[in-house]
């Protein structure tokens, strides 16, 4: 294997053992060193694959949003399916990947949201781009549910999806708070409502 493959094969190696530990401790709690060790790389060497530990957070979550919104646009863009069903398929999909493990989820902007905007203004500035991202395309789903009559609002696509959006963040803080379901039932009954469906 080629020495950037490799190199680049390392590197998200590290950055796929950080998600996963970081999705359950946070970011203060994990040292670079836990995380070299869950990927197997030789603990000297992080500073050749990222200038510093801001500079290895903003890539983690450049990544995950990358990822996230790749899925997202899979999930929203059914053909032929109308807009509300699409939505609400995605908001089921949200409940349950924040409800497993204890509500443990999967979820970094839930899991670092407030911690990182503290940290440092490069993850704060990941973590804007990244949600930013996700209410653009619940915007835009919202907006295609209005054209094709299978959703109606009170107020504008943009402040609908943003509500919506901050709604289940805060559902899924409530959900590991009350180590339960119940804060993203909620949320899905209030999302129905929202939407008028």
């Amino acid at each position: 294997m080629p020495t950037t493959t490799r190199s680049a094969a390392t590197r998200r190696g590290i950055l796929d053992a950080a998600q996963r530990i970081m999705a359950r401790k946070g970011y203060s709690g994990v040292g670079i060193n836990e995380v070299l060790a869950e990927a197997g790389v030789p603990k000297g060497s992080f500073y050749h694959y990222f200038a510093s530990k801001d500079a290895f957070g903003e890539a983690l979550l450049k990544r995950y949003f990358d990822e996230y919104v790749s899925d997202m646009d899979r999930l929203l863009a059914r053909p032929g399916t109308p807009a509300a069903e699409r939505l609400m398929a995605y908001w089921r999909q949200w409940r349950e990947t924040q409800s497993v493990d204890e509500c443990q989820g999967k979820c970094l902007a839930v899991k670092l949201g407030a911690e990182v905007a503290d940290l440092s203004e490069p993850m704060r500035l990941a973590m804007k781009t990244g949600t930013d991202a996700i209410v653009d395309r619940l915007e835009r789903a919202i907006t295609g549910g209005l054209a094709d009559g299978s959703i109606t609002v009170d107020g504008d696509p943009r402040g609908t999806a943003q509500a919506l959006y901050d709604m289940w963040l805060g559902a899924s803080v409530m959900a590991k708070i009350h180590r339960g379901p119940a804060p993203l039932d909620t949320a899905l009954t209030v999302t129905r409502h929202l939407l008028h469906l």
